[in-house]
């Protein structure tokens, strides 16, 4: 019997839309070189850890709404210049785009399990507008969405 995983949850402040995160990452893999891994760096670390490392993903929060997630790998020990521990969240470089949930602002990541995670987009869909967040609300407080 496998372990189950758990997931993590963050907003993704300073990004505006699912296109300009899938930018970011791609710019910053070119000055990563050949094996680049996305990385987040945080002040807590998860103590849900083997659980996260087993399958977890980092979903984004952008504009109030998740919208996309990455696989996450690792987990390293950073130090900061101020000497203070953190932990980097280091995620496969592709970002899947997922279905649109309403998500409140919250401060720092949150574990998100696995059955409260939204679906991952099917390839078709992959070009579909974003629905207007009135609707996309409305739709998610009835439990279509």
């Amino acid at each position: 019997m496998s372990k189950k995983h758990i997931n993590l949850i963050k907003l993704c402040v300073g990004i505006d839309s699912y296109e300009d995160l899938e930018t970011a990452i791609a710019l910053r893999a070119k000055s990563g070189g050949r094996t680049y891994l996305s990385s987040h760096i945080t002040r807590m670390w998860p103590k849900q850890e083997d659980a996260l490392l087993n399958g977890g993903s980092l979903y984004w929060v952008i504009k109030g709404f998740v919208q996309a997630r990455q696989n996450i790998v690792r987990l390293d020990e950073v130090t900061g210049a101020d000497g203070v521990r953190r932990c980097a969240i280091l995620m496969e470089p592709k970002l899947i785009r997922t279905s649109s949930a309403p998500r409140r602002p919250f401060q720092g990541w949150r574990y998100l399990k696995p059955v409260d995670a939204p679906s991952d987009l099917p390839d078709s869909r992959k070009s579909d507008d974003a629905l207007p967040k009135e609707l996309a609300l409305a739709l998610a407080d009835i439990g279509l969405r």
